[in-house]
């Protein structure tokens, strides 16, 4: 394929990065520190410039364009180290489910609040005791006239702690099999019956979160889809997490690797340059070529999603690599730090740029699928070979 833009991206490209220059905030908001109104007057503003919901089609506010539009918004933010939307999953998942499910009432009510950040969203598909195994979910979904009572848990959901809403699969009919029998809701995470514990994190930030529900009740009119047919509503909602995500996985990949090679050519307390030594300038070499593999698999990917409009499994390959490598790419920075990677005691953890990036790293092999899951899906899918269960 033609790794260059055409003129019409290329102006794009042009359009957008001028943009974030003269409106990037000073400092990105830090919504597990309490900075939330910050990162919504953020959001607003890519909202009314016309960067929320890129290839959503214009009925619903975005601007229909090409999925390469969304790839060209991806690497530029990262690229300039600006704040990302609030509503990522939102925009990025409960948006186009609506989109492809929901009802006209669902979506007016929904839409343009998602892509101009004014709620937030969480998912609540994960529960403890059930790994990655998605259907084995056991929250309970019982009809009681014109509503659901909610009984159960669920883990690991991001932005839940601050979320308006939660994109909610439960287990309406215990006797089906365990892909049968799921509903998907819609659910107001300000109704009685719902708590949400946040996690912290080796980091000290509470990303993560616990939600509980105890008899919550949501109205039977926030079905997504069709009673008992949620694993298929689920499944869109799956396939669209990954679509151009690995665009932005590798542009932050290269922003890191560029602040690697400044740092391995300065001068530590010690007075030695790292970059002097043969065997850390062969290690930097390795991520570059590592990165450039990561770059052409996602271009590969968004060839077949120009030509299918359905993501490949490359996504699930380009977050698996850019995962591993990212942790390596941290591990490094520490070792050419030498000394001067110490913990710090007043923080409590390690509250430098490096060292904060090598503790959120441990994260990336789990979140968004475990390296475990993936490297099935990629032997499944890609490589064709047996399935292991």
């Amino acid at each position: 394929m033609d790794f260059r833009d055409t003129p019409e991206e290329a102006s794009f490209r042009k359009e957008l990065r001028s943009w974030l220059e003269t409106n990037k905030p000073a400092e990105e908001p830090q919504i597990g520190r309490g900075e939330l109104a910050a990162a919504k007057e953020w959001s607003a503003k890519l909202y009314e410039a016309g960067y929320s919901g890129l290839t959503w089609p214009k009925e619903y506010g975005g601007r229909g364009a090409p999925y390469t539009y969304q790839a060209i918004y991806l690497e530029e933010v990262a690229r300039a180290e600006a704040p990302d939307h609030v509503g990522v999953i939102g925009l990025g998942m409960a948006g186009p489910t609506i989109i492809a499910h929901g009802t006209d009432e669902q979506k007016s009510r929904h839409l343009q609040k998602i892509l101009s950040g004014e709620e937030v969203w969480c998912q609540g598909f994960s529960e403890p005791g059930s790994g990655s195994d998605l259907a084995s979910l056991k929250t309970k979904g019982v009809l009681d006239g014109d509503e659901f009572v909610i009984n159960g848990q669920k883990v690991w959901s991001s932005f839940a702690h601050i979320a308006d809403f939660c994109i909610l699969m439960v287990r309406t009919d215990p006797d089906a099999p365990k892909h049968n029998g799921i509903t998907y809701l819609l659910v107001d995470m300000h109704s009685p019956g719902i708590e949400v514990r946040p996690l912290r994190q080796i980091t000290g930030d509470p990303e993560f979160n616990e939600i509980f529900f105890n008899d919550a009740r949501v109205p039977k009119a926030n079905i997504l889809g069709e009673y008992n047919d949620g694993w298929r509503v689920a499944m869109t909602t799956l396939m669209h997490e990954r679509g151009t995500l690995g665009f932005a996985l590798t542009a932050r990949l290269e922003v890191a690797l560029k602040k690697l090679v400044a740092t391995a050519m300065n001068e530590r307390s010690d007075g030695v340059v790292p970059a002097d030594d043969p065997v850390i300038r062969e290690k930097i070499a390795q991520l570059w070529v590592d990165l450039q593999g990561l770059r052409f698999t996602n271009y590969r990917a968004l060839t077949g999603l120009v030509k299918t409009g359905i993501p490949g499994p490359e996504g699930s390959i380009a977050k698996l690599h850019w995962s591993e490598t990212n942790q390596r790419l941290t591990k490094l920075a520490l070792e050419v730090l030498g000394p001067d990677a110490q913990i710090d005691e007043e923080d409590g953890y390690w509250s430098g740029y490096w060292q904060y990036a090598q503790l959120r790293s441990r994260g990336n092999t789990i979140e968004a699928g475990t390296s475990e899951v993936l490297r099935n899906i990629v032997s499944e899918r890609v490589l064709g070979l047996p399935r292991s269960r």
